[in-house]
């Protein structure tokens, strides 16, 4: 089966609901069978249950196979870096310490790394990988730019990344909003590391029900007792006539 032209793979962090879905359909690859090669991080577990999924960004330039002192680390024609070759790994960690994305990973039971390779008994032949197929949000889509500017149209793709003064450029692409996106067409990873998020609050101010005609009380109805019948107070200490979340 021939490949479609212009497939790639899109990952939407603001999407993943954490049902881990993508590791569980991960494992049942015919090239790592029983073993996840995606991995799901939390992105401040003590302020937030927000999760990104965490695959190989198959670098255009990837530092893991230069570091590779036994050249066990191919890259593909079409931009697929794979998995350690068995007869070459020779198990030293170099890859694990390189990537900047922190995906290699070496098996000591089986003295070999190894990662995310895209599907690629799948990808190479126009079909969906593992992950991409049972994510339930699309946080993992694969297909081409114009499918996922159409389902997007408020994010744009961005596959450079910066760290400190290296820039890495990418196969797999990350959605970011697209106002962020046009202005900077990358992604500076070290300062967003120390970036504080702005606060956000949100003000809930109680509407008196004299001035709503539509109120129990308004239409002659009898409504609950007042604060300073029930507990002796005035409306004005009511500590929830505005509440800040």
């Amino acid at each position: 089966m021939p490949k479609p032209e212009r497939l790639n793979f899109y990952i939407d962090p603001n999407r993943c609901i954490g049902c881990q879905a993508c590791v569980q359909a991960c494992t049942e690859c015919d090239t790592h069978r029983g073993d996840s090669m995606i991995h799901l991080e939390f992105i401040n577990r003590s302020e937030s249950v927000q999760t990104v999924p965490v695959v190989c960004m198959h670098c255009e330039q990837p530092t893991c196979a230069e570091v590779c002192p036994a050249d066990a680390i191919k890259r593909t024609g079409d931009g697929v870096v794979q998995s350690a070759l068995k007869p070459r790994c020779i198990a030293c960690g170099n890859c694990v310490l390189a990537c900047p994305f922190g995906v290699p990973e070496v098996y000591d039971d089986r003295q070999i790394m190894m990662k995310c390779d895209m599907c690629y008994d799948r990808t190479s032949t126009g079909r969906k990988p593992m992950c991409a197929t049972v994510c339930p949000s699309q946080a993992l889509f694969f297909g081409t730019k114009e499918e996922i500017e159409q389902l997007r149209p408020m994010s744009a793709p961005i596959n450079r990344f910066q760290f400190g003064n290296q820039t890495i450029s990418t196969r797999v692409y990350l959605m970011a909003p697209a106002q962020i996106a046009s202005a900077r067409p990358l992604i500076d990873v070290t300062s967003a590391m120390s970036e504080t998020p702005a606060p956000r609050a949100i003000s809930l101010k109680v509407v008196a029900a004299a001035a709503n005609d539509a109120s129990p009380v308004a239409q002659g109805f009898p409504g609950p007792p007042k604060r300073d019948q029930r507990e002796g107070g005035s409306p004005a200490d009511d500590p929830f006539a505005e509440v800040e979340v």
